[in-house]
């Protein structure tokens, strides 16, 4: 079974344009269908919506990069398409189940109790789950295939 192209072109768009203030307006202009069927069908397909694919990708990537550099919170937050501190903090404690301070003490002290561990790991797991499937599925794309016609001339 294939996946819906209008879906996979959504994703790729998404892909292009995390890190500007994405709106349904953008998507139904830019792929010409109505806001409410782009809406209903990105749930159908992916299992949630847009905006909350939207805010787990760039929560996929802030854990990336709070795993790996020592920069500011508001750094993370504004490399990572957010616009205030106080909002990436809210979406990424919702995400994650803590907060971004916390979750940085974390990485840098290694210590934590066993219940909190295991909310984060099934969170971020879940995370990259949809990360990883919504690749696979812009991947099992199909393909467009213009037909080639012949010329009379050769046959």
């Amino acid at each position: 079974m294939y996946s819906n192209k209008l879906v996979c072109d959504i994703l790729e768009y998404i892909d292009t344009f995390l890190y500007t203030k994405i709106k349904v307006e953008d998507l139904e202009h830019n792929f010409f269908y109505n806001r409410y069927y782009i809406m209903k069908l990105f749930k159908k397909e992916i299992g949630i919506t847009i905006f909350e694919y939207i805010n787990k990708y760039k929560i996929y990537n802030s854990i990336k990069e709070l795993n790996t550099t020592n920069s500011l919170l508001i750094k993370t937050a504004l490399n990572n398409g957010f616009y205030s501190l106080e909002y990436f903090s809210e979406i990424f404690k919702k995400e994650i189940g803590i907060s971004p301070k916390q979750y940085k003490k974390i990485i840098l002290n290694r210590q934590i109790n066993n219940d909190k561990l295991s909310i984060i790991t099934t969170n971020i797991i879940n995370i990259n789950k949809l990360i990883d499937f919504t690749n696979r599925y812009k991947q099992n794309r199909k393909r467009d295939i213009t037909p080639v016609k012949k010329l009379s001339i050769f046959n």
